[in-house]
Protein backbone atom coordinates (compact mmCIF):
# COMPACT_ATOMS: atom_id res chain seq x y z
CA UNK A 1 0.00 0.00 0.00
CA UNK A 2 1.04 3.34 -0.76
CA UNK A 3 2.28 6.38 1.85
CA UNK A 4 0.60 10.07 1.33
CA UNK A 5 4.12 11.01 0.48
CA UNK A 6 3.85 8.36 -2.88
CA UNK A 7 0.90 9.55 -3.62
CA UNK A 8 1.68 13.05 -3.59
CA UNK A 9 4.90 12.27 -5.62
CA UNK A 10 2.99 10.39 -8.12
CA UNK A 11 0.85 13.18 -8.57
CA UNK A 12 4.09 15.68 -8.63
CA UNK A 13 4.90 13.78 -11.72
CA UNK A 14 1.65 13.84 -13.19
CA UNK A 15 1.76 17.95 -12.74
CA UNK A 16 4.82 17.93 -15.27
CA UNK A 17 3.08 16.06 -18.25
CA UNK A 18 1.37 17.94 -20.83
CA UNK A 19 -2.55 16.47 -20.79
CA UNK A 20 -3.82 19.95 -22.18
CA UNK A 21 -5.29 17.73 -25.59
CA UNK A 22 -7.55 15.19 -23.21
CA UNK A 23 -9.32 17.56 -22.00
CA UNK A 24 -12.84 17.31 -23.53
CA UNK A 25 -11.59 14.57 -25.80
CA UNK A 26 -12.36 10.98 -27.03
CA UNK A 27 -9.42 7.64 -26.44
CA UNK A 28 -9.58 6.72 -29.67
CA UNK A 29 -6.20 4.38 -30.51
CA UNK A 30 -3.07 4.45 -28.31
CA UNK A 31 -0.87 5.40 -31.47
CA UNK A 32 -2.56 8.65 -31.90
CA UNK A 33 -1.77 9.80 -28.02
CA UNK A 34 1.54 11.44 -26.89
CA UNK A 35 3.91 10.08 -25.09
CA UNK A 36 3.16 12.33 -22.32
CA UNK A 37 -0.59 11.22 -22.76
CA UNK A 38 -0.15 7.53 -21.82
CA UNK A 39 2.11 8.13 -19.43
CA UNK A 40 -0.50 10.42 -17.96
CA UNK A 41 -3.29 7.36 -18.38
CA UNK A 42 -0.84 4.79 -16.78
CA UNK A 43 0.17 7.81 -13.77
CA UNK A 44 -3.52 8.52 -12.86
CA UNK A 45 -4.29 4.89 -13.24
CA UNK A 46 -1.63 4.30 -10.47
CA UNK A 47 -2.92 7.17 -8.12
CA UNK A 48 -6.53 6.29 -8.34
CA UNK A 49 -5.89 2.44 -7.36
CA UNK A 50 -3.61 3.86 -4.78
CA UNK A 51 -6.47 6.11 -3.47
CA UNK A 52 -8.55 2.70 -3.46
CA UNK A 53 -6.20 0.86 -1.50
CA UNK A 54 -6.02 3.63 1.19
CA UNK A 55 -10.29 3.84 1.66
CA UNK A 56 -9.90 7.28 -0.08
CA UNK A 57 -12.96 8.15 -2.70
CA UNK A 58 -12.69 8.90 -5.86
CA UNK A 59 -15.93 10.08 -6.46
CA UNK A 60 -15.51 13.29 -8.64
CA UNK A 61 -19.17 13.30 -9.94
CA UNK A 62 -22.25 13.77 -7.50
CA UNK A 63 -24.19 12.90 -10.40
CA UNK A 64 -24.11 11.68 -14.74
CA UNK A 65 -24.24 8.26 -16.60
CA UNK A 66 -21.96 6.87 -18.65
CA UNK A 67 -23.23 4.75 -21.42
CA UNK A 68 -21.86 1.17 -22.39
CA UNK A 69 -22.77 -0.03 -26.20
CA UNK A 70 -21.57 -3.47 -26.86
CA UNK A 71 -21.95 -4.99 -30.05
CA UNK A 72 -19.73 -7.81 -29.08
CA UNK A 73 -19.97 -10.14 -26.03
CA UNK A 74 -17.77 -9.05 -23.12
CA UNK A 75 -17.27 -10.04 -19.53
CA UNK A 76 -14.16 -8.50 -18.13
CA UNK A 77 -14.17 -5.17 -20.23
CA UNK A 78 -17.88 -4.80 -19.47
CA UNK A 79 -17.35 -4.80 -15.79
CA UNK A 80 -13.93 -2.55 -16.45
CA UNK A 81 -16.03 -0.04 -17.65
CA UNK A 82 -19.09 -0.01 -14.74
CA UNK A 83 -16.21 -0.84 -12.41
CA UNK A 84 -14.38 2.53 -13.50
CA UNK A 85 -17.65 4.50 -13.49
CA UNK A 86 -18.45 3.68 -10.20
CA UNK A 87 -15.29 4.38 -9.03
CA UNK A 88 -15.64 8.26 -9.85
CA UNK A 89 -19.16 8.51 -8.84
CA UNK A 90 -20.96 7.52 -12.73
CA UNK A 91 -23.81 5.25 -13.01
CA UNK A 92 -24.15 2.85 -15.61
CA UNK A 93 -26.50 2.27 -18.41
CA UNK A 94 -26.77 -0.21 -20.65
CA UNK A 95 -27.58 0.63 -24.50
CA UNK A 96 -29.06 -2.57 -25.62
CA UNK A 97 -29.61 -2.07 -29.40
CA UNK A 98 -32.03 -5.09 -29.57
CA UNK A 99 -34.82 -3.09 -27.61
CA UNK A 100 -34.09 0.27 -28.59
CA UNK A 101 -35.26 2.33 -31.24
CA UNK A 102 -32.53 1.81 -33.21
CA UNK A 103 -34.21 -1.51 -34.29
CA UNK A 104 -36.81 0.64 -35.71
CA UNK A 105 -34.51 2.39 -37.73
CA UNK A 106 -33.49 5.38 -35.48
CA UNK A 107 -30.44 6.85 -36.72
CA UNK A 108 -26.41 6.93 -35.02
CA UNK A 109 -26.74 10.36 -34.78
CA UNK A 110 -30.27 10.88 -32.77
CA UNK A 111 -29.18 8.11 -30.59
CA UNK A 112 -26.17 9.24 -29.54
CA UNK A 113 -28.04 12.60 -28.97
CA UNK A 114 -30.63 11.05 -27.43
CA UNK A 115 -28.85 8.67 -24.79
CA UNK A 116 -26.34 11.54 -23.89
CA UNK A 117 -28.40 14.26 -22.06
CA UNK A 118 -27.05 13.44 -18.62
CA UNK A 119 -23.97 11.51 -20.28
CA UNK A 120 -20.34 11.99 -18.99
CA UNK A 121 -18.81 9.34 -20.91
CA UNK A 122 -19.57 6.90 -23.78
CA UNK A 123 -17.97 3.27 -23.57
CA UNK A 124 -18.53 1.24 -26.82
CA UNK A 125 -17.21 -2.27 -28.06
CA UNK A 126 -17.57 -3.14 -31.95
CA UNK A 127 -14.78 -4.54 -33.10
CA UNK A 128 -15.99 -7.31 -35.49
CA UNK A 129 -16.26 -6.31 -38.51
CA UNK A 130 -13.45 -4.39 -40.67
CA UNK A 131 -14.24 -0.78 -41.47
CA UNK A 132 -17.09 -0.60 -39.40
CA UNK A 133 -16.20 -0.16 -35.59
CA UNK A 134 -14.00 2.99 -35.34
CA UNK A 135 -16.56 3.89 -37.82
CA UNK A 136 -19.09 4.02 -35.89
CA UNK A 137 -17.56 5.35 -32.51
CA UNK A 138 -16.03 8.15 -35.00
CA UNK A 139 -20.23 8.77 -36.16
CA UNK A 140 -21.10 9.08 -32.19
CA UNK A 141 -18.24 11.51 -31.32
CA UNK A 142 -19.20 13.53 -33.95
CA UNK A 143 -22.78 13.76 -32.98
CA UNK A 144 -22.35 14.55 -29.56
CA UNK A 145 -19.62 16.84 -30.67
CA UNK A 146 -22.34 18.48 -33.05
CA UNK A 147 -25.61 17.82 -29.78
CA UNK A 148 -22.95 19.87 -27.73
CA UNK A 149 -22.14 22.82 -30.37
CA UNK A 150 -25.79 23.49 -31.10
CA UNK A 151 -27.07 23.48 -27.47
CA UNK A 152 -28.50 20.33 -27.15
CA UNK A 153 -26.53 18.79 -24.66
CA UNK A 154 -25.46 21.07 -21.51
CA UNK A 155 -22.00 18.60 -21.62
CA UNK A 156 -19.70 16.97 -24.21
CA UNK A 157 -19.84 13.38 -23.31
CA UNK A 158 -16.31 11.87 -23.80
CA UNK A 159 -16.17 8.53 -26.31
CA UNK A 160 -13.85 5.66 -24.60
CA UNK A 161 -13.28 2.72 -27.45
CA UNK A 162 -13.39 -0.13 -25.12
CA UNK A 163 -12.55 -2.27 -28.45
CA UNK A 164 -12.87 -1.23 -32.21
CA UNK A 165 -11.45 -3.42 -35.04
CA UNK A 166 -8.32 -1.60 -34.91
CA UNK A 167 -7.22 -1.11 -31.89
CA UNK A 168 -8.04 -2.49 -27.85
CA UNK A 169 -6.46 0.29 -26.02
CA UNK A 170 -8.23 -0.88 -22.60
CA UNK A 171 -6.67 -4.28 -22.94
CA UNK A 172 -3.00 -3.10 -24.21
CA UNK A 173 -2.93 -0.41 -21.79
CA UNK A 174 -3.57 -2.62 -18.78
CA UNK A 175 -1.19 -5.18 -20.31
CA UNK A 176 1.49 -2.69 -20.19
CA UNK A 177 0.74 -1.35 -16.59
CA UNK A 178 1.02 -5.00 -15.48
CA UNK A 179 3.97 -5.62 -17.22
CA UNK A 180 5.91 -2.06 -16.03
CA UNK A 181 4.62 -3.36 -12.33
CA UNK A 182 6.29 -6.93 -12.75
CA UNK A 183 9.30 -5.53 -14.11
CA UNK A 184 9.72 -2.98 -11.62
CA UNK A 185 9.52 0.41 -13.91
CA UNK A 186 8.79 1.72 -16.82
CA UNK A 187 12.99 2.61 -17.25
CA UNK A 188 13.42 -1.51 -16.83
CA UNK A 189 11.53 -2.46 -20.22
CA UNK A 190 14.39 -1.71 -22.80
CA UNK A 191 15.38 -4.11 -24.58
CA UNK A 192 13.05 -6.40 -23.06
CA UNK A 193 11.74 -9.13 -25.63
CA UNK A 194 7.99 -9.59 -26.30
CA UNK A 195 6.35 -12.56 -28.29
CA UNK A 196 2.68 -11.11 -29.53
CA UNK A 197 2.27 -14.93 -31.42
CA UNK A 198 -0.84 -16.01 -32.98
CA UNK A 199 -2.23 -19.66 -31.59
CA UNK A 200 -4.45 -22.02 -32.24
CA UNK A 201 -7.94 -21.57 -31.74
CA UNK A 202 -11.00 -24.33 -32.38
CA UNK A 203 -13.32 -21.03 -32.85
CA UNK A 204 -13.53 -18.43 -35.72
CA UNK A 205 -13.15 -14.63 -36.33
CA UNK A 206 -11.35 -13.23 -33.20
CA UNK A 207 -11.00 -9.55 -33.60
CA UNK A 208 -7.14 -8.42 -34.56
CA UNK A 209 -7.20 -5.23 -32.19
CA UNK A 210 -5.55 -7.51 -29.54
CA UNK A 211 -2.63 -8.48 -31.50
CA UNK A 212 -2.40 -4.59 -33.44
CA UNK A 213 -2.72 -3.09 -30.04
CA UNK A 214 0.01 -5.10 -28.05
CA UNK A 215 2.58 -3.86 -30.90
CA UNK A 216 1.16 -0.53 -31.22
CA UNK A 217 1.96 0.21 -28.11
CA UNK A 218 4.65 -2.16 -26.67
CA UNK A 219 6.99 -0.55 -29.42
CA UNK A 220 6.81 2.95 -28.03
CA UNK A 221 9.04 1.52 -24.73
CA UNK A 222 12.64 1.03 -26.73
CA UNK A 223 11.04 -3.01 -26.58
CA UNK A 224 11.98 -5.65 -28.95
CA UNK A 225 8.68 -6.39 -30.48
CA UNK A 226 8.25 -9.83 -32.28
CA UNK A 227 5.15 -10.67 -34.00
CA UNK A 228 4.74 -14.56 -34.99
CA UNK A 229 2.09 -15.80 -37.31
CA UNK A 230 1.28 -18.71 -39.48
CA UNK A 231 1.32 -17.88 -43.47
CA UNK A 232 -1.92 -15.94 -44.24
CA UNK A 233 -2.43 -14.83 -40.84
CA UNK A 234 -1.49 -11.03 -41.68
CA UNK A 235 -2.52 -8.00 -39.33
CA UNK A 236 -3.43 -4.86 -40.93
CA UNK A 237 -0.11 -3.69 -42.74
CA UNK A 238 -0.75 0.06 -41.48
CA UNK A 239 -0.56 -0.63 -37.83
CA UNK A 240 3.08 -2.88 -39.16
CA UNK A 241 4.03 0.56 -40.08
CA UNK A 242 3.17 2.15 -36.83
CA UNK A 243 5.01 -0.21 -34.60
CA UNK A 244 8.29 -0.43 -37.26
CA UNK A 245 8.27 3.98 -36.54
CA UNK A 246 7.60 3.54 -33.07
CA UNK A 247 10.38 0.91 -32.69
CA UNK A 248 12.65 3.45 -34.47
CA UNK A 249 11.70 6.29 -32.10
CA UNK A 250 12.24 4.42 -29.12
CA UNK A 251 15.47 2.41 -29.47
CA UNK A 252 13.34 -0.75 -29.73
CA UNK A 253 12.48 -3.23 -33.02
CA UNK A 254 9.75 -4.48 -34.69
CA UNK A 255 9.86 -7.68 -36.63
CA UNK A 256 8.18 -10.29 -38.17
CA UNK A 257 8.94 -14.25 -38.00
CA UNK A 258 7.52 -17.56 -38.94
CA UNK A 259 7.42 -19.91 -36.27
CA UNK A 260 6.34 -19.69 -32.74
CA UNK A 261 9.67 -21.40 -31.69
CA UNK A 262 11.73 -18.22 -32.88
CA UNK A 263 9.34 -15.66 -31.87
CA UNK A 264 9.76 -16.83 -27.81
CA UNK A 265 13.13 -17.75 -27.81
CA UNK A 266 14.56 -15.66 -24.87
CA UNK A 267 11.78 -13.83 -24.79
CA UNK A 268 11.32 -12.15 -21.08
CA UNK A 269 7.36 -11.92 -22.47
CA UNK A 270 4.84 -14.32 -24.67
CA UNK A 271 1.82 -13.38 -25.78
CA UNK A 272 -0.21 -16.30 -27.28
CA UNK A 273 -3.42 -15.58 -28.68
CA UNK A 274 -5.77 -16.23 -31.31
CA UNK A 275 -7.35 -14.15 -34.29
CA UNK A 276 -8.49 -14.27 -37.72
CA UNK A 277 -6.40 -13.12 -40.73
CA UNK A 278 -7.15 -9.56 -42.00
CA UNK A 279 -8.28 -10.86 -45.13
CA UNK A 280 -11.54 -13.45 -44.19
CA UNK A 281 -12.01 -10.20 -41.56
CA UNK A 282 -12.70 -8.03 -44.71
CA UNK A 283 -14.55 -11.14 -46.71
CA UNK A 284 -16.79 -11.64 -43.97
CA UNK A 285 -17.28 -7.65 -43.14
CA UNK A 286 -18.59 -7.51 -47.39
CA UNK A 287 -20.87 -10.86 -46.63
CA UNK A 288 -22.34 -9.43 -44.27
CA UNK A 289 -22.88 -6.65 -45.71
CA UNK A 290 -24.73 -8.01 -48.63
CA UNK A 291 -26.44 -10.24 -46.56
CA UNK A 292 -25.11 -13.57 -47.68
CA UNK A 293 -25.88 -15.27 -44.65
CA UNK A 294 -25.27 -18.68 -46.34
CA UNK A 295 -21.85 -17.84 -47.41
CA UNK A 296 -20.52 -16.99 -43.72
CA UNK A 297 -21.32 -20.67 -42.61
CA UNK A 298 -18.90 -21.82 -45.77
CA UNK A 299 -16.30 -19.10 -44.69
CA UNK A 300 -16.06 -20.25 -41.13
CA UNK A 301 -16.20 -24.10 -42.47
CA UNK A 302 -13.16 -22.98 -44.46
CA UNK A 303 -11.35 -21.15 -41.60
CA UNK A 304 -11.65 -23.48 -39.46
CA UNK A 305 -9.79 -26.30 -41.68
CA UNK A 306 -7.34 -23.92 -42.19
CA UNK A 307 -6.72 -23.12 -38.63
CA UNK A 308 -6.74 -26.84 -37.94
CA UNK A 309 -3.74 -26.83 -40.13
CA UNK A 310 -1.64 -25.14 -37.18
CA UNK A 311 -2.82 -27.22 -33.99
CA UNK A 312 1.03 -27.24 -32.87
CA UNK A 313 0.98 -23.32 -32.43
CA UNK A 314 0.46 -23.96 -28.57
CA UNK A 315 2.23 -22.33 -25.77
CA UNK A 316 3.46 -25.86 -24.28
CA UNK A 317 5.67 -26.56 -21.06
CA UNK A 318 8.65 -27.15 -23.58
CA UNK A 319 8.36 -23.70 -25.38
CA UNK A 320 7.95 -22.13 -22.26
CA UNK A 321 11.45 -23.29 -21.17
CA UNK A 322 12.80 -21.77 -24.33
CA UNK A 323 12.30 -18.27 -23.14
CA UNK A 324 14.51 -15.96 -21.06
CA UNK A 325 15.68 -18.05 -17.90
CA UNK A 326 12.40 -20.34 -18.86
CA UNK A 327 10.55 -17.79 -16.75
CA UNK A 328 9.06 -15.72 -19.74
CA UNK A 329 5.70 -13.71 -18.42
CA UNK A 330 2.67 -15.49 -19.68
CA UNK A 331 -0.11 -12.61 -20.89
CA UNK A 332 -3.55 -13.10 -22.24
CA UNK A 333 -6.76 -10.76 -22.63
CA UNK A 334 -9.12 -13.98 -21.42
CA UNK A 335 -10.49 -15.93 -22.08
CA UNK A 336 -7.92 -18.21 -23.57
CA UNK A 337 -8.42 -21.43 -24.79
CA UNK A 338 -7.16 -23.88 -22.69
CA UNK A 339 -6.07 -27.84 -23.73
CA UNK A 340 -7.86 -30.23 -21.88
CA UNK A 341 -9.96 -28.00 -20.29
CA UNK A 342 -12.12 -25.15 -22.50
CA UNK A 343 -11.33 -27.52 -25.15
CA UNK A 344 -9.63 -30.61 -26.38
CA UNK A 345 -6.37 -28.20 -28.31
CA UNK A 346 -5.96 -24.93 -28.01
CA UNK A 347 -3.97 -21.75 -27.41
CA UNK A 348 -2.05 -22.72 -24.29
CA UNK A 349 -1.29 -26.02 -21.85
CA UNK A 350 -3.13 -26.49 -18.58
CA UNK A 351 -0.25 -26.95 -16.85
CA UNK A 352 1.08 -23.03 -18.43
CA UNK A 353 -2.11 -21.32 -17.70
CA UNK A 354 -2.33 -22.24 -13.99
CA UNK A 355 0.60 -21.48 -13.05
CA UNK A 356 0.15 -17.97 -14.51
CA UNK A 357 -3.45 -17.60 -12.78
CA UNK A 358 -2.79 -15.09 -9.78
CA UNK A 359 -0.53 -13.07 -12.79
CA UNK A 360 -3.12 -13.24 -15.69
CA UNK A 361 -5.90 -11.79 -12.45
CA UNK A 362 -3.32 -9.09 -11.85
CA UNK A 363 -3.00 -8.41 -15.22
CA UNK A 364 -6.81 -8.08 -16.19
CA UNK A 365 -7.22 -5.66 -13.10
CA UNK A 366 -5.30 -2.82 -14.32
CA UNK A 367 -7.99 -2.55 -16.44
CA UNK A 368 -11.17 -0.59 -14.70
CA UNK A 369 -7.90 1.99 -13.54
CA UNK A 370 -7.15 2.43 -16.66
CA UNK A 371 -10.60 3.56 -18.10
CA UNK A 372 -10.85 5.38 -15.24
CA UNK A 373 -7.99 7.39 -15.67
CA UNK A 374 -9.17 8.13 -19.29
CA UNK A 375 -12.19 9.44 -18.10
CA UNK A 376 -10.73 11.58 -15.61
CA UNK A 377 -8.06 12.71 -17.69
CA UNK A 378 -11.14 14.18 -20.26
CA UNK A 379 -12.88 15.91 -17.26
CA UNK A 380 -10.53 17.99 -15.82
CA UNK A 381 -8.46 20.24 -17.27
CA UNK A 382 -5.96 20.14 -14.20
CA UNK A 383 -5.73 17.02 -12.65
CA UNK A 384 -3.44 17.21 -10.89
CA UNK A 385 -5.41 19.85 -8.91
CA UNK A 386 -7.99 17.75 -8.68
CA UNK A 387 -6.19 14.68 -7.43
CA UNK A 388 -4.38 16.91 -4.81
CA UNK A 389 -7.86 18.09 -3.69
CA UNK A 390 -9.21 14.40 -3.46
CA UNK A 391 -5.85 13.32 -1.39
CA UNK A 392 -6.45 16.24 1.06
CA UNK A 393 -9.40 15.95 1.85
CA UNK A 394 -9.65 12.52 2.03
CA UNK A 395 -12.87 11.28 2.27
CA UNK A 396 -13.86 7.86 3.41
CA UNK A 397 -14.96 5.48 0.47
CA UNK A 398 -16.30 3.44 3.49
CA UNK A 399 -17.51 4.88 6.40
Amino acid sequence: MKSNAEMKAMIEVLKKLDTGRMYLNDFFHTWKESDDEIHAVFQVAEILRAMRENNISTKVFDSGLGISVFRDNSTRTRFSFASACNLLGLEVQDLDEKVSQIAHGETVRETANMVSFMADVIGIRDDMYIGKGHTYMKTVADSVEEGYRDGVLEQRPTLVNLQCDIDHPTQSMADMLHVINHFGGVENLKGKKIAMTWAYSPSYGKPLSVPQGIIGLFSRFGMEVVLAHPEGYEIMSDVEEIAAKNAKASGGSYRKVNTMEEAFKDADIVYPKSWAPFAVMEERTKLVEQGRFDDLKDLEKRCLENNAKFKDWTCTEELMKTTKDGKALYMHCLPADISGLSCKEGEVEQSVFDRYLVPLYKEASYKPYIIAAMIFLAKFKDPSAKLDQLLAEARPRIK
